[in-house]
């Protein structure tokens, strides 16, 4: 899609914020609402200043109801509206589950195409912010698992802007999971190191004006020939780590949107090395590496030349004291990397 090719350096909150304004500017039937996002701009600040702009029948706050946010959002829907609302943590959507489940997404399905629900749901998500367990989930997988819903997770301001405005534009309910980890810079899991902004990569360097980036379609973060990576999120900038301090040459495949998945992406590069690893912050069982397993296996069995690893966050509450140990590091995605290659 042609894009504004006035680039201006931003974080991820500013390409965030910045896709939300060119859509509201675009079309009059974008709102945008949920706790605290109208006066006082989002506990991030991701919709700082919108209201001014907009005025607050468009930009406005809510009561402390997922549930009701959410409902309120598929009514606007079906009545010809897009809303962009925001959870205030993914950790709070659970109430919502239902709405978005029985109502969002089956909507286009009951009502034989009559209605949608093209509402946009973002959320912060992930650790490595010192949120403990009611502020660091990855909920990614209960909704890849529902069909009907779209799915998707930046690593990056440019692809967050890009892939926020197509989210928005899109006649289906999407899930936008938003790492918070990576909200100012790009993390690569060494907590213990300076904060790296986003103004000194080139992912930070953002189009001001209208954009897309799509919403099917993987990008290769890192071209290798010793093994296929495939991550999304933060972990997308661990797995880089990982391959430069081990010195491996992997392929680092960023899944940008889990559904729908790039399948093809996926399976050229993994029959082009023979070899794969999956990595993702959310819990081990049934988390969405498990799906990507089984396709891999599927679709690459004989051209595998070693098992699939998979490095994953644990099947615990996000802890705490032992946030490091929990967070899939670098050192534990190196270890998995070299196990693949010498296997």
């Amino acid at each position: 899609m042609a894009e504004n090719t006035v680039k201006t350096s931003m974080t991820m909150i500013q390409a965030l914020r910045s896709a939300m304004d060119v859509m509201m500017e675009k079309d009059e039937n974008v709102v945008v609402f949920g706790q605290d996002v109208g006066y006082f701009g989002g506990v991030f600040r991701c919709t700082e200043g919108l209201q001014k702009k907009y005025g607050k029948s468009r930009v406005f706050d809510t009561p402390i109801s997922e549930g009701g946010i959410v409902g309120v959002a598929i009514g606007m829907g079906a009545y010809g509206l897009r809303p962009c609302i925001e959870i205030q943590f993914a950790d709070y959507i659970y109430p919502a589950y239902d709405q978005i489940v029985s109502e969002a997404a089956r909507l286009r399905f009951r009502s034989a195409g009559d209605f949608t629900a093209p509402i946009t749901i973002r959320t912060p998500c992930g650790g490595g912010i010192y949120g403990g367990q009611t502020h660091s989930q990855s909920p990614e997988a209960v909704f890849a698992h529902v069909c009907g819903l779209r799915t998707v997770m930046p690593s990056n301001p440019y692809d967050a802007k890009g892939l926020l405005i197509s989210s928005i534009e899109n006649d289906d309910p999407v899930i936008f999971l938003e790492p918070k980890r990576l909200y100012n810079g790009p993390f690569d899991g060494h907590h213990d190191k300076p904060v790296v902004p986003w103004s000194q990569n080139p992912l930070g360097e953002v189009p001001e004006g209208y954009y897309t980036v799509p919403l099917d379609k993987a990008a290769i973060f890192r071209p290798g020939k010793q093994l296929t990576v495939l991550a999304y999120g933060t972990m997308v900038w661990v797995c880089e780590a990982a391959a430069r301090e081990t010195g491996i040459d992997a392929e680092i495949i960023d899944l940008r949107s889990l559904w729908p998945l790039d399948l093809e992406t996926i399976v050229e590069s993994v029959r082009k090395t023979g070899r794969c690893v999956v990595v993702h912050e959310a819990t081990r069982t049934c988390g969405f590496g498990a799906e990507l397993v089984s396709l891999v296996q599927e679709h690459c069995f004989y051209h595998l030349e070693a098992p699939i690893e998979r490095v994953t966050g644990w099947d615990t509450p996000y802890p705490h004291a032992q946030e490091w140990a929990y967070f899939p590091g670098p050192a534990r995605v190196g270890a998995a990397f070299k196990r693949t290659v010498e296997a």
